[in-house]
């Protein structure tokens, strides 16, 4: 049987999905399960062996119609070794050799990257990054990471770590993500948003403005999600929280617009789900602080692949491991 399957594997560290393709981004087969970290990686890593061969004997194939697998798992990991670093959604996955293991149980060519770097090129290729030479895609979910194509390829840097803009700090004080207070991370996430929220709420609760987020429990732990619904709501305070994570978010962008000159900088997760309620803001903040030539040839938009980017980024990892052996 011919080598025609491509598979990707999206580990996140609420689930995993397994999914193959013989036409990338279309989709054959998929599942998903709990990636459940608390038990450790063993019971994960099974269950991913066992579902793969799983869907590959409800196709008719076996492991040796497989071309390559292509990992997409947050960070910190190293893509050379092929091993994730314990990530912060994934504490108990301690230098787990995850590409060597696929590798012995199927008998193909295995590749692993961070999400956002994956996600990079699933956008470039496939979402609102085509048919650009260069670009810029954030993921804005609970942290903050970024995935650079330079020319049309990915830039990884020398050591594997381009993109950590979330680590740069943008005041002295605020936020804190990354472990650094005021930084892009703390600021411009989801995790930012939360933390702003809370600082806001004090205010509004002293000054005696209405919000519904003031009508939660009091033992609500008020999350990104709560102060998107309360917007799209109306809710004027939970509108100018988002306003404030915009702002700082346009500062960002504008580092990125002067360091990387980029045709398209492509903003996932939040900027998806609340569009130009934080977008707006972020490109006003942009436009003050920005070089205008580099502005003018750059463009900053939602992603479009939506909930089925991390199935078309592990996809196209292994897609670009298969490249070498290429017939």
């Amino acid at each position: 049987m011919s080598r025609d399957l491509w598979v990707g594997v999206d580990i996140g560290g609420t689930k995993t999905a397994v999914v193959m393709a013989r036409k990338p981004p279309e989709a054959l087969a998929r599942t998903e399960f709990a990636t459940l970290p608390a038990n450790g990686p063993q019971p994960a890593i099974e269950q991913m062996l066992a579902v793969t061969h799983r869907m590959l004997g409800e196709m008719g194939a076996g492991p040796d119609a497989i071309r390559a697998i292509g990992i997409s798992c947050g960070g910190p990991l190293n893509p050379h070794t092929g091993v994730i670093q314990a990530p912060p959604n994934l504490p108990t996955w301690v230098d787990v050799p995850i590409v060597e293991i696929l590798r012995k149980e199927f008998g193909c060519p295995v590749a692993l990257e961070n999400d956002a770097n994956a996600g990079a090129l699933a956008e470039h290729r496939y979402g609102a990054g085509q048919g650009t030479r260069n670009m810029v895609f954030l993921t804005m979910g609970t942290g903050l990471g970024a995935g650079i194509i330079v020319e049309k390829k990915l830039y990884a840097g020398s050591s594997g770590l381009a993109g950590e803009v979330g680590h740069v700090r943008l005041t002295r004080t605020g936020p804190v993500g990354h472990n650094k207070a005021g930084s892009v991370e703390g600021w411009a996430s989801g995790g930012g948003l939360a933390q702003i929220a809370a600082t806001m709420l004090k205010a509004a609760r002293r000054q005696g403005r209405a919000s519904s987020l003031l009508d939660l429990p009091a033992d609500h732990t008020i999350t990104a999600k709560d102060v998107g619904v309360a917007a799209e709501n109306g809710d004027a305070v939970a509108r100018s929280m988002i306003r404030a994570c915009g702002r700082k978010l346009g500062l960002a962008l504008a580092i990125l617009v002067d360091v990387l000159n980029p045709d398209r900088i492509v903003i996932g997760g939040l900027a998806m789900r609340l569009g130009d309620l934080l977008l707006d803001p972020a490109r006003r903040s942009l436009r003050k602080e920005a070089l205008a030539p580099a502005l003018a040839v750059c463009t900053v938009v939602p992603a479009t692949l939506g909930e089925s980017i991390g199935d078309v980024a592990a996809l196209c990892i292994a897609m670009d491991a298969g490249e070498p052996t290429d017939a």
